[in-house]
């Protein structure tokens, strides 16, 4: 019987090479975190010469350089970026307030490259073939740590600035509560399909949370209006009617009204009124109340009660 040999497959290039630069970049790792203290400090140094991070305090800016030094290195280490990701949202949840650029950002992770980058050849100069190999090794994995650190930043900038844009409209489409089932939502300003959504969901939202039963929106402060707003307006009194609550518009402009009857809305079957006062005594008069004369001996003013 014949005996049967089996061997190992000869790794390809690609998988060689991959294994030869995990390698290399392993054997940087103790390197790097000997000299920690020295290079983490030439890199604060660094970053305080080319005036970035001008936001933060020196202690400030050596705490988190001491951190962002750590993650750095394990990442050489462990090929992976999860850990350094997470760092990186941290960091700019932190620092985004503080006013902390894009630009600084990069340049900081692109200075410690440099930094780590002089490191190497200084330690490597005396063989030159080995210096080309390590470097070869851990120029992209760097720039791909500066690639995450950048993205991870851009992307926290972009959440904040996303929040802050929702709270600057929920603050110009205020939802009010004037008195008991009583809600007034005046407008100012452009109305644009983004707004106009969140308009119809935060007067929603207050019918039911208030438990309201009338509603005036006032769109005095409103110039114009398409025919896609406009119906839109139509659709949340609908809404609005649906949540048991009648709403009564004030303040409709003549070209607004124009552009209703464009799109076929009846008028008729619309709550108008001239302005918000008037618009706030017919709430008032759906809801029970009328104003009736105190009396003359207590010299109080009038007084609105419910009948």
């Amino acid at each position: 019987m014949s005996e049967v040999k089996t061997s190992k497959s000869p790794m390809s290039p690609t998988q060689a090479s991959s294994e030869s630069t995990a390698s290399l970049l392993r054997e940087l790792v103790p390197h790097l975190r000997q000299n920690r203290t020295q290079l983490r400090q030439e890199w604060a140094r660094r970053i305080t010469e080319a005036k970035l991070l001008t936001a933060m305090s020196a202690d400030e800016i050596f705490t988190e350089a001491t951190a962002v030094y750590d993650q750095y290195v394990e990442a050489l280490e462990t090929g992976t970026f999860e850990a350094l990701q997470a760092y990186a949202r941290n960091l700019s949840e932190r620092i985004i307030p503080r006013g902390v650029e894009t630009h600084e950002v990069v340049g900081i992770v692109l200075l410690l490259r440099d930094v780590l980058a002089r490191s190497l050849f200084a330690k490597y100069q005396e063989d030159l073939a080995k210096l080309n190999r390590i470097l070869d090794a851990y120029e992209p994995a760097a720039n791909r740590i500066a690639n995450t650190v950048a993205v991870g930043f851009v992307q926290e900038r972009e959440r904040i600035i996303r929040e802050q844009q929702e709270a600057i409209r929920e603050l110009s489409t205020p939802v009010l509560q004037v008195r008991e089932r009583l809600l007034i939502l005046p407008i100012i300003g452009v109305i644009d399909p983004q707004r106009a959504r969140q308009l119809t969901e935060q007067l929603l939202r207050g019918i039911r949370t208030n438990r309201a039963k009338v509603v005036v929106i006032d769109i005095t402060g409103v110039a114009a209006m398409d025919s896609q707003i406009a119906n839109h307006l139509v659709q949340t009194v609908e809404a609005s009617r649906l949540l048991g609550a009648t709403v009564i518009v004030t303040g409709l402009s003549p070209e607004i009204a124009q552009t209703l009857v464009n799109i076929g809305v009846d008028l008729g079957k619309m709550n108008t009124v001239g302005d918000l006062q008037g618009g706030i005594e017919g709430a008032e008069r759906l809801l029970g109340y009328k104003v009736v004369p105190i009396g003359d001996n207590t010299q109080m003013p009038k007084g609105l009660l419910p009948g």
